[in-house]
């Protein structure tokens, strides 16, 4: 398993352009979001690759930095018209830590 982690300073699209290449991989199947964890598998359902962001939910600009790779992210993982899917939690009370 491969495991790239990023900062609040992540450019979003250099990001998008690395989670999209490993999402059109043919035996990708399902990208899971949660929260600051975007976790790929395959079609076994094994982990294949996890990014991880390590930022602060508490902060506007990086929640909509991750906003709008999320919105990158899946609208190719739409246009890939396979049976790749994704499921996303990005946002949930659990990732605002004290």
């Amino acid at each position: 398993m491969r495991e790239i982690r990023y900062g609040a300073d992540f450019d979003v699209e250099e990001v998008t352009q690395t989670i999209c290449g490993v999402m059109s991989k043919w035996s990708i199947h399902f990208l899971d979001i949660i929260g600051p964890n975007w976790i790929v598998y395959n079609h076994d359902m094994d982990v294949k690759c996890a990014f991880i962001f390590e930022v602060d939910f508490y902060d506007l600009q990086t929640r909509i930095k991750l906003e709008d790779l999320k919105l990158n992210v899946i609208h190719h993982i739409e246009s890939l018209k396979d049976d790749t899917i994704y499921r996303d939690n990005l946002i949930s009370e659990v990732f605002f830590t004290d």
